[in-house]
């Protein structure tokens, strides 16, 4: 079943409103719904809903709410990747995979080591990124549509928003995700607020590592491979959901 997303203040006691142009130029061309097909419905905050098209006129879509229920496909732990800016390319690939393991957040980083110089079109690229996001939640049917933002210079040096901070690390060779995730669990504090950085080609520079580490991030291993940038976030995303949400 198809799903959108709309604002929540388009939505009301019986009737849900989509006023987007792209959605309803989607809904009525692309997939040729019509009056009396269901569809889902997110409000990208808390809720989702089952909903009947009621009619398409005027320049917009209402439908009859059915059925109400909170957010079924989010993880509760809330994962942000720092990634490490790739070449052309990849980071649409990056960003697909990512959204359908979960990722709360994208946060594009220039390192020391990053080949893409910034000639003044990464807003271009950060609108068409996000939408590479939206187009994988409705695929996946997650309830809220990840958000990719605009790129930053260096590493953070401070992380009070994240309970752990995990460096998959390629000189890391002892402690592993699960070791560390595991570790803090055991220890009754619950994760639910996690940043995983990963470099980009060339990894990371030993200054990069080592401000990560001094900032309280814990260096781990994705196994005994090297992995490429691209796949990286993605195992790295997978072990956590895997330890944390099943």
């Amino acid at each position: 079943m198809s799903r959108f997303f709309v604002n929540p203040e388009d939505i009301g006691n019986n009737l849900i409103t989509i006023h987007n142009a792209d959605d309803i130029h989607h809904l009525m061309k692309v997939l040729r719904l019509k009056e009396g097909d269901e569809v889902d419905i997110s409000d990208g905050v808390e809720w989702e809903y089952r909903a009947r098209i009621e009619s398409l006129e005027n320049g917009e879509v209402e439908l009859a709410i059915l059925d109400k229920n909170a957010f079924a496909a989010e993880p509760d732990v809330k994962v942000t990747l720092f990634q490490g800016i790739p070449k052309q390319g990849k980071m649409e690939t990056i960003i697909q995979k990512c959204v359908e393991l979960g990722v709360y957040r994208i946060v594009p980083v220039f390192m020391d080591r990053t080949v893409v110089v910034d000639r003044g079109n990464f807003g271009k690229k950060v609108d068409r990124w996000n939408k590479v996001s939206a187009e994988a939640v409705k695929q996946c049917r997650r309830g809220i549509i990840p958000e990719v933002t605009t790129p930053i210079t260096g590493m953070p040096d401070q992380f009070e928003e994240f309970d752990m901070v995990l460096l998959p690390y390629e000189n890391e060779k002892g402690t592993t995700i699960k070791d560390a995730l595991r570790g803090e669990e055991d220890a009754d504090r619950k994760l639910r607020n996690i940043a995983v950085f990963i470099g980009p080609e060339g990894g990371f520079s030993e200054e990069e590592a080592a401000a990560i580490i001094g900032a309280g991030g814990v260096s781990v291993s994705l196994g005994k491979t090297i992995l490429r940038t691209e796949t990286a976030g993605m195992a790295a995303l997978a072990m956590i959901m895997y330890e944390l949400e099943l």
